[in-house]
């Protein structure tokens, strides 16, 4: 199974074009997680970061422009790979992302670090670009999720993807962004049921 979050993260880091040194990198986030985890997100700054990974603070916003950046890169390294299964059907490919993602919000404290992003975004512009960023290879990903049921023939031939992908991360933001996580796995069927029921292909 492949670990996205690892190559979206590799594929981001080859997109600033500044060359890293594997080991201060790997020092820069693993302070960077262990703030998070037990400081909270009020204890997370660029400052507590570089004193904890004894690393400059000029190295750190060569390679993170802020510290939203930082924290998707933190929260990459928590989330699991396992929440885009191909599971053979579209409707299993859903629920199992929907349990996913919800188990890791609520479980690991990822959600409120996902939140605090959100927030970030609404007032400064180098969080927002960060996060738009994150948010355009999620929707690649998700997109590929409906790609799978298309091929297959399970979905119709004219099914956009991509607002397939918008429909699902809206409502997994809107429960998280409204504190509604769902871990009820008959609900969260019935979801992925009504999510899927109409992009199917005629007399699927």
């Amino acid at each position: 199974m492949t670990d996205f979050a690892t190559d979206d993260a590799d594929q981001r880091r080859r997109s600033i074009g500044a060359r890293r040194n594997p080991d201060t990198q790997e020092a820069i986030l693993e302070a960077a997680e262990a703030l998070v985890f037990e400081e909270g997100i009020a204890g997370f700054s660029i400052e507590a970061v570089a004193k904890r990974a004894r690393a400059g603070k000029p190295t750190i916003y060569k390679w993170w422009p802020g510290k939203t950046a930082l924290l998707l890169d933190v929260y990459h390294r928590r989330k699991p790979a396992n929440v885009h299964m191909d599971t053979g059907s579209v409707e299993g490919d859903v629920l199992a992302f929907l349990t996913g993602v919800f188990v890791h919000w609520g479980d690991t404290g990822a959600g409120q670090v996902f939140r605090f992003i959100v927030a970030e975004a609404q007032r400064d512009e180098t969080a927002a670009a960060s996060l738009a960023e994150y948010s355009a290879e999620r929707r690649l990903q998700g997109s590929a999720l409906f790609e799978r049921g298309v091929a297959r023939g399970e979905l119709a031939r004219d099914v956009d993807c991509g607002l397939a992908a918008d429909v699902l991360a809206g409502f997994i933001w809107h429960r998280l962004l409204t504190g509604r996580i769902e871990r009820d796995p008959d609900k969260l069927r019935v979801v992925a049921r009504q999510m899927v029921r109409g992009l199917m292909a005629p007399g699927r």
